[in-house]
Order: C-alpha cells, then sequence, then structure tokens
C-alpha cells in the first residue's frame, strides 16, 4: 500500500533560452527529510514550455548536446502557436521530454546510478521562477 508522505515545491531561476539544470541535490534533500525509505519520488515540472530529465552529469556535454539536438529536431520560429507568443518550438521541445519523472526511492536515497542526475529542462527562459513539484509516495 502507499502513502503519500510529503508534497514540496522547488523553486528555481534559470538564466538562458534553453538549458538543464540539476535539481538532483534539492530532490535529494527532501526525500532525506521525507524519512522514506521505500517509496517513489514524483518529480514534476510546472508550465508547458518546460519539463523533466534523467541524464548524465559528467560534465556540460551532453546536457548541450540535448540543447543542440532538440533546436534541430524542433527549430524556432516556423510554428503556428508563434503568432500568439512566438514560443511554439518551447511548448513543442516540452511535450517531447515530458513534465515529470518517477525516481525509486532506494534506502532512504533516490535510485539513480552513477551518471544519472535529474534536471528541469528551460525551453523558454530566461525565468525569474520555475517551479518544480516533488511528491514522496511511501510504499508500506
Amino acid at each position: 500500500m502507499y502513502f503519500c508522505i510529503m508534497q514540496k515545491i522547488i523553486t528555481i531561476r534559470t538564466d538562458r533560452h534553453n538549458g538543464l539544470y540539476d535539481i538532483t541535490n534539492e530532490v535529494t534533500d527532501l526525500i532525506r527529510e521525507s524519512h522514506v525509505k521505500t517509496g517513489i519520488a514524483s518529480v514534476y515540472a510546472r508550465g508547458a514550455t518546460a519539463a523533466i530529465m534523467i541524464q548524465e552529469n559528467w560534465d556540460q556535454s551532453v546536457q548541450n548536446d540535448v540543447v543542440t539536438l532538440l533546436s534541430k529536431l524542433v527549430p524556432s520560429g516556423i510554428w503556428e502557436h508563434d503568432n500568439q507568443d512566438n514560443n511554439g518550438d518551447s511548448h513543442l521541445k516540452a511535450g517531447i521530454i515530458g513534465a515529470s519523472e518517477t525516481i525509486p526511492v532506494i534506502d532512504g536515497k533516490p535510485g539513480l546510478s552513477t551518471w544519472q542526475n535529474i534536471f528541469l529542462c528551460e525551453f523558454d527562459g530566461p525565468r525569474e521562477s520555475r517551479e518544480i513539484v516533488v511528491t514522496i509516495i511511501e510504499d508500506k
């Protein structure tokens, strides 16, 4: 049986139009604060032009490659939605990546491998405030 133990909002500032921001430490701190040993952590980006991704954080190259790939797959300035607020590509990129990730909680820590980190993906920045909802659920 599962029980929601905690739900908190992480708020970060973004300084680029397109970029990945490592939020692993913030999520890890919330898991520790929850005292959940076994369960799941749902990490959800609020906003239609942001996403959550599990990716390598060895160096900046993988993060840069993600931004480059998405810019090539989804170029700016050619979408119908651009007529409203010139960010059609931002919505499409966020939709491709997805608004959330679910991470297992194992022994009170995120069940990530050595090279995995949790990133907020910004596709319409910079923003003074981006909210990420973290919901921690315990398996009892």
